[in-house]
This record gives structure tokens, C-alpha cells and sequence, in this order.
């Protein structure tokens, strides 16, 4: 006979969401929403904004342009009703200046690389990961359905390794171009050889790459010598230096057109609104014709983080435009933003689990459009509000 259930109270079912809150307020985790106005007073070196686009006339022309003409979203899948001409022509030009045969726009990049990841393992694929890969291809790998192997961060002898001693048919190395966190970049050309070594494709997300890094802020992979590859696959996002929204998968035309087939994320999702096409599209046509902006970028970056070292902080040494600040504790990094803000100026907080390393930092945005008297703000902001422990 089986046992009956005792009635379950239905105020109950979730108390365990109770005891994880608790739990992560005890650590000095717990996250907040902060609704922004559309115009706060602060120096910005929180968003992803490097080039200073996402407010240009021209973007913001395009954008609303689009939605008048096209509407507000795109009514549909991208195999059904929600592809425009616009999204044809964002994809045209994203192919030719990153250097590859074709381009193909999804929602977000998060859609990006899950639909590319899961559409190009599957069974009997052996996935070789970068340890500090961002969250997106970590769920990507865990969609996948074949093995991953985790290997330690920018390791190429670690990824050759690891295909050397594969089992599974066939094998894909993934890493991001520039990471998140720290924004050090990945030794691109090393893990190709490794990957080309063993027969094994590579798949690069190029998020923090594209608009900053390279001649023209072709991205890290162009600047790696590796554009328009047969066996390299780079996904990106149009919310970064592109200022928008959506994300992008690009490479040889027959990977796109296996996508287009195959990849989850793409077919059965909502196209990217006109607005944000537009508005991308606009972007990228801006940094084609203004190729000194990644330069400023770049040079910001690394001003920002030398001035902050020379003031005793713990920054990091950025190859794009990411500059990270170590603070002692998830709790005094959630404090020295706080006080940063107080004093006109807005940072990112980066804390566990969004921090491999498990290291809490201050994350910077070192933006092409911050004038002198703005850098000069940041480092006296960040300088006068650190930690007592905070310094090198």
C-alpha cells in the first residue's frame, strides 16, 4: 500500500526560497533591481556603453525611424513574420567588417550563444571550456548534450590536452575574446593551432571584442588573424559597443545556414525588434566611419587603470576597454559602490558567483567619450571611497 502525503500547506511550497535568501544576505550577496531615470546626474563607468553610441542622434534617429516605420517589435519568429530588410542589411555589413561570409542576428547574445553551442555539438562532441567563461556559454555547454571538459583560464596547453585525450567524434574549443570580469584577453591565435592540431572547432564570443579591439574595432578574432576562418565560429552582442540590443553568430556561410536549420534560440523566439536592428545597424556604420573611437577606447582604459594603480589600487591591466578594481569582500564592494555613487559617480559590482575567481571588484566601463576632467573625477571618486584594505 503506498503511503498517503500528509495536506501540504500551500503558503509552504516555496518557504525554501526564505532560507537561500537568508542565506545569501548572510554573505552579503543579495542583488537589487535600481529602476533608472532616463537622466541621473552620474559620470557612467557602469554600462556596457564603450563607445558612448547607445545616446548618439544618429543611433537614436535610426531606432525611433524604425519603429514608426516597421513597428514596435517584430510580430514574430524569424522563420515566420520577424525578418525585416533591416535585419538583411544588419547581417550583410556585420559579415563584411568582422571579415567572414555571413552573419545572423538573434535576440540577445545570450540567445546567440546557446543556439550556436547547442547547434554545433550534441552527442558525441567532446566541448572544451575556458574556466571563466561567461554564463551564457556555460549554460550553452550544459545545453549542448555532449561532454564538457573544463580547463584552467587562457590555457592553450590545457586545451590541447584535453583534445588530445578525447574519446567523443568530434570536439569544440569555446572561450570568450575578452573576458568579462577582468577584461584580459584570450591568446586567440595559441587555442587555434591547438584546436587546428586535433581537428577540433573553435567558437569565439566576442562581446567586449567587437567596436574596441582590432584595426577599426574589427574585433579580437579579426585582430587575431583569424577572420573569416572555415573552422572558427564568433558570436557577439549589438548591446555593448553597438549600443543597442541582440546578439549575432557569424562565420562560414554554411555554419549560418545550419543555424537557421537547427538552432533553438532562433527559431522558436521572437525576432529583435526593428528598433534595436536599426539602431545597431546605425552603430556600426558610425564605428566604420569613426575607426579613432576603439582607439580612444582602449587608451582610456588603460589611462584609468595605470592612474588607479598609481593611487595603490588593485586594477587590472585591460586589453579592451574593462578595468576591474579588487575590493576585500562581496560586503565592502557592495559598500564602495555605494559611496562611488554617492559622490556622482556610477560603478559595476561584481561579486560570487558572477566572479569566477570568487574575487569581488569594482567593474569599469573605460568609454571612447570620457573627457580628461571625467577621468580625473573617477580616479579622485575611486581613490578617496576605497576600503582601508583595499590597496595593493
Amino acid at each position: 500500500m503506498t503511503a498517503t502525503r500528509p495536506p501540504v500547506d500551500p503558503a509552504s511550497v516555496f518557504d525554501w526560497v526564505d532560507v537561500r535568501s537568508a542565506a545569501r544576505a548572510r554573505a552579503g550577496l543579495t542583488r537589487r533591481l535600481r529602476p533608472r531615470p532616463a537622466t541621473t546626474g552620474l559620470l557612467d563607468l557602469a554600462s556596457n556603453d564603450y563607445l558612448g553610441l547607445a545616446r548618439h542622434p544618429l543611433v537614436c534617429a535610426a531606432a525611433a525611424d524604425a519603429a514608426q516605420r516597421w513597428g514596435a517589435g517584430a510580430t514574430g519568429s524569424r522563420l515566420v513574420t520577424g525578418t525585416t530588410e533591416l535585419h538583411a542589411d544588419l547581417e550583410a555589413e556585420l559579415a563584411a567588417f568582422c571579415g567572414v561570409e555571413a552573419a545572423l542576428v538573434f535576440s540577445s547574445g545570450w540567445a546567440a550563444n546557446l543556439g550556436a553551442l547547442a547547434a554545433l555539438s550534441g552527442p558525441g562532441t567532446l566541448v572544451v571550456a575556458d574556466a571563466f567563461n561567461h554564463a551564457s556559454l556555460i549554460d550553452g555547454c550544459r545545453l549542448a548534450r555532449g561532454e564538457t571538459e573544463v580547463v584552467p583560464h587562457v590555457d592553450p596547453a590545457a586545451v590541447r590536452a584535453a583534445l588530445a585525450g578525447r574519446t567523443r567524434r568530434r570536439a569544440l574549443v569555446v572561450t570568450d575574446a575578452v573576458f568579462s570580469v577582468d577584461g584580459d584577453l584570450a591568446p586567440l591565435p595559441e587555442i587555434a593551432a591547438a584546436a587546428r592540431e586535433h581537428g577540433a572547432g573553435l567558437v569565439v564570443d566576442d562581446a567586449h571584442g567587437l567596436g574596441v579591439v582590432g584595426e577599426g574595432g574589427r574585433g579580437s578574432v579579426a585582430d587575431a588573424g583569424l577572420a573569416g576562418a572555415p573552422d572558427v565560429v564568433v558570436t557577439t552582442t549589438l548591446s555593448k559597443s553597438l549600443g543597442s540590443q541582440g546578439g549575432a553568430v557569424l562565420g562560414p556561410r554554411r555554419v549560418i545556414d545550419h543555424l537557421v536549420d537547427t538552432a533553438r534560440s532562433f527559431i522558436f523566439d521572437t525576432g529583435l525588434a526593428p528598433a534595436a536592428v536599426a539602431g545597431a545597424l546605425a552603430a556600426l556604420r558610425l564605428v566604420r566611419e569613426r575607426p579613432e573611437l576603439p582607439d580612444r577606447a582602449r587608451t582610456v582604459a588603460r589611462e584609468l587603470a595605470a592612474r588607479l594603480r598609481s593611487a595603490g589600487l588593485d586594477a587590472s591591466e585591460p586589453s579592451a576597454a574593462v578595468v576591474s578594481v579588487r575590493a576585500p569582500s562581496p560586503q565592502a564592494a557592495v559598500d564602495w559602490a555605494a559611496a562611488c555613487r554617492a559622490e556622482g559617480v556610477a560603478v559595476g559590482c561584481f561579486r560570487p558567483p558572477s566572479v569566477p575567481d570568487r574575487f569581488s571588484r569594482l567593474r569599469l566601463t573605460a568609454r571612447a567619450d570620457l573627457t580628461p576632467a571625467e577621468i580625473d573625477l573617477a580616479v579622485d571618486v575611486l581613490a578617496r571611497t576605497a576600503p582601508p584594505t583595499v590597496t595593493r
